[in-house]
């Protein structure tokens, strides 16, 4: 891959999102001039505009690539060390180029959220990226890294207090300001019709366990409707990115040779507060959520919120690991942006950079950024994303 004109090339720079990670690489890595990077999408006209608009430097290449044709799509990941793909859903936009990828050797990441699309490019690609040297990266937004480096921080702790990791951890959403993309709720919506077409994809959709081919751990919690939780002394309310953020949880697991034990038991919810307003305030938010799953709502692909929406949204995450003696280790990861537009651009940039320069030595194959990277990826986000990650009595 040596001889490849850019390091990154960010596909889909014209969409919400893609023109936020651009925005961040121009930014971030102005006068950078080991950073080679290039911006692709379909149209040259708008490319010009977008980079334009970013403050992008006015020879930074731009490169036309359609997902409807997968010559261009070869011919732009020829030029790549790395793509960065933006384009969602990835269930109808994106396996002509992870299979260029993998083909080729390039590495791939993306914001994926769509679990059971997943699953079959890890089937589909795995050998022939083990095979290129490719490094396939999915899902390296606020869906699921902030969750799955959550995880790995709350059993880091639990190696110093309990002398091992724990078998069952709790993410708990205490606090987030902002709002999902327009293309999670774009996937989300394509899931459900795929599965509405085609029922053999249901089983999957609902397995814990979707993402760890040939593995099946112990049942998890469902997760699905209000409950009290007796440990946090707190009631807690489905959480709607659960359904992907487990997933990959578990095959991070799987990634790093199943440290958390095979027996791992993990769960997502918001928490609400404790009584009668906890509870309250748990069963009104399930129902919103039900209420969107099955509309229309939310931005639509390509819109988002304003800069200063994006400035003034945050999160706050606790992860909870539990000891067989009823010992807590805690873990926090706090995002400074809203997450599913400004953490998440520069999550992802940041994700590319880190295997980039960090990490060259990750061995080829489809992974999850947290196994992946780990420590050197925590201190990359910590340094340049605005996350952070701490112990918590």
């Amino acid at each position: 891959m040596s001889s490849s004109k850019f390091d990154i090339v960010v596909y889909g720079a014209t969409g919400f999102t893609g023109q936020l990670v651009a925005e961040y690489l121009a930014t971030h890595y102005k006068g950078d001039a080991t950073l080679k990077w290039a911006m692709a999408g379909r149209s040259k006209d708008k490319l010009a505009s977008v980079r334009d608009a970013i403050g992008a430097p006015a020879d930074t290449p731009l490169i036309v690539a359609d997902a409807s044709d997968p010559a261009s799509l070869k011919a732009m990941v020829a030029q790549a060390k790395s793509i960065i793909s933006t384009v969602g859903p990835y269930q109808l936009y994106g396996s002509d180029l992870v299979a260029a990828c993998t083909d080729s050797g390039a590495d791939y990441f993306d914001l994926c959220g769509e679990p059971v699309w997943m699953r079959r490019m890890i089937e589909a690609h795995e050998a022939a990226a083990k095979s290129s040297g490719a490094r396939v990266v999915f899902s390296c937004g606020f869906d699921s890294l902030p969750f799955e480096l959550g995880v790995f921080c709350a059993q880091e702790e639990a190696k110093k207090i309990f002398g091992a990791p724990a078998s069952r951890v709790k993410g708990r959403v205490r606090d987030m300001r902002g709002t999902f993309s327009g293309g999670t709720a774009a996937s989300m919506r394509a899931t459900f019709a795929a599965a509405a077409n085609d029922p053999s994809m249901v089983p999957l959709l609902r397995s814990p366990f979707a993402l760890t081919p040939g593995f099946e751990g112990p049942k998890q919690p469902p997760g699905n409707r209000p409950a009290f939780d007796q440990e946090l002394e707190s009631w807690t309310t489905p959480f709607v990115m659960a359904t992907i953020n487990t997933r990959n949880v578990h095959r991070s697991n799987l990634l790093m040779g199943f440290p958390y034990g095979k027996d791992f038991v993990y769960d997502e919810m918001m928490l609400t507060g404790p009584g009668e307003q906890g509870e309250a305030k748990a069963k009104a938010i399930a129902t919103a959520n039900t209420a969107e799953k099955m509309g229309s709502g939310g931005p639509k692909p390509g819109e988002g919120p304003s800069k200063e929406e994006r400035e003034n949204g945050m999160y706050d995450l606790l992860f909870v690991a539990i000891a067989p003696d009823g010992r807590q280790a805690r873990a926090v990861v706090k995002g400074d942006r809203d997450p599913g537009y400004g953490s998440t651009s520069k999550m992802i940039s940041e994700c590319a950079i880190c295997l980039l320069r960090d990490m060259p030595d990750v061995p080829a194959g489809i992974w999850t950024p947290g196994a992946a990277m780990q420590h050197k990826l925590i201190t990359r986000l910590v340094d340049h994303a605005g996350l952070t990650f701490a112990a918590e009595k």
